[in-house]
């Protein structure tokens, strides 16, 4: 019995320490993004803060969804193989409801036009997905 307990006690901690890492891990990418962008846009540079303007407003609903704007945003990251721009769109797709399905969905459409070389980043978008999966 006192086994059982400890062994309880171990998984919980296990399991506890794990869902830490992995808010960690998501709120250190989201935090350290922020203060960039701020430490890029605080240049005050008019080119840049135009751009950071229409990026965003790229993604809001038109005669496109945002949830397809963000998958196209998406693929087009994982075809260019940005590991930053992978994450940051399947947060705002996890955020706006995407399933894993469409997220794996996506990801297919972005191996047939990258090709193999999107496989090392597909795992990685694999494990973030992952991890925000844990969140809930």
């Amino acid at each position: 019995m006192c086994l059982a307990l400890e062994l309880s006690k171990t998984i919980s901690k296990y399991i506890l320490t794990n869902i830490l890492l992995t808010m960690s891990s998501i709120s250190d990418f989201n935090e350290y993004r922020q203060r960039m962008n701020e430490v890029i846009l605080s240049g005050d540079n008019k080119v840049i803060k135009r751009f950071f303007s229409l990026d965003n407003q790229t993604y809001e609903d038109g005669a496109l969804s945002e949830v397809t704007k963000e998958l196209l945003g998406l693929v087009a990251s994982m075809v260019l193989r940005c590991d930053d721009c992978i994450k940051y769109h399947l947060g705002r797709c996890y955020e706006l409801g995407v399933t894993k399905e469409q997220i794996y969905e996506a990801s297919s459409v972005a191996l047939i036009v990258g090709g193999s070389i999107f496989i090392p980043h597909m795992r990685r978008a694999a494990e973030y997905w992952e991890e925000l999966e844990k969140m809930e």
